[in-house]
């Protein structure tokens, strides 16, 4: 038998509920012993992990994790087991879950439950952000990716009640509206290894290949490998954010002259802009961001 934590968003993408209460009676079925946490507001996810990553009882026993819901959820989760030995596995059921496409999973739920008690238990590097705006900074760990700029002032903008009837709508509409006012303010990001500034108005900083679901910005990135892919558009213009964006539906926006395209383990960046991580806002620069090595354990395909 093996003991199942299952940290459930109940309104993660559509009839989540319903997915969540199904998952847990085939787990059950194949002999598991499911204990069922449902999240009711943004921060429990991580807290329910961090409590279930903190409990002795845990550590000494044969436990498995499962965050079910999108990204969000990933994230926070993730952010609640760091360092712990207990391993991880998602339950796509949210907008997108890029995560699910970075793992290359395949769809339906039989399929997810079978990872996440049969897959390869992998042990991955994380992206660690810090925002050093304010007297107290804040840290919070990342899968996926870091946005700066034009995609961060995306989820900022993000209407709360539009996502939770219309998911990805919801972004959508926020990009129009971001991009119709985009008027950014310059940032400068030094990265290790040393090399000069450079001055752009928007990065993603990968530590995934995939974005905003089939989209890929930063091709090279692999949560499995210690470093950061980064993108950067060097100019203002909103011609030219259109035609970044074209290029990168395309996968053509690396051989654009005004980007900057680099890999780097620690990066620090000054400015007065806009972050989300793994598709959830966080704050506004300055940020330092560097990778946390082998710091969390997930359950793969292969």
């Amino acid at each position: 038998m093996k003991n199942i934590v299952l940290i459930g968003n109940p309104i993660a993408g559509g009839g989540a509920l319903k997915k969540i209460k199904k998952a847990v009676s085939l787990l059950e079925g194949m002999g598991c012993n499911v204990n069922l946490m449902l999240t009711a507001r943004k921060g429990d996810a991580e807290a329910f992990a961090r409590e279930i990553g903190s409990n002795p009882l845990a550590r000494n026993s044969e436990l498995l994790v499962i965050a079910a819901g999108g990204d969000g959820t990933y994230n926070e989760t993730a952010n609640g087991l760091v360092y712990s030995d207990i391993p991880m596995a998602i339950l796509p059921l949210g907008t997108t879950s890029v995560l699910a496409k970075e793992l290359k999973m395949p769809g339906g739920l039989e399929n997810a439950l079978d990872i996440a008690l049969n897959g390869k238990i992998q042990t991955i590097h994380l992206g660690k952000i810090t925002c050093t705006r304010n007297s107290s900074p804040v840290s919070r760990h990342f899968i996926l990716m870091a946005g700066i700029g034009f995609d961060g002032d995306t989820v900022y903008g993000v209407n709360e009640k539009i996502k939770k009837l219309s998911g990805k709508g919801a972004y959508i509409l926020s990009g129009i509206k971001t991009l119709l006012n985009y008027r950014p303010e310059p940032i400068t990001i030094t990265h290790s290894p040393l090399v000069s500034p450079i001055t752009g108005y928007s990065a993603i900083i990968g530590k995934a290949s995939c974005y905003g679901g089939e989209f890929k910005v930063t091709p090279d990135a692999t949560i499995f490998e210690p470093y950061f892919h980064v993108f950067v558009t060097r100019n203002r213009g909103r011609a030219n954010l259109l035609k970044h964006i074209a290029g990168i539906a395309a996968g053509k926006h690396q051989s654009s002259p005004d980007i900057s395209y680099f890999k780097a383990s620690e990066i620090e960046i000054k400015g007065n802009a806009h972050i989300q991580i793994d598709g959830d806002y966080l704050g506004m620069t300055p940020a330092k961001i560097e990778i946390e090595r082998d710091a969390l354990k997930l359950a793969t395909r292969y």
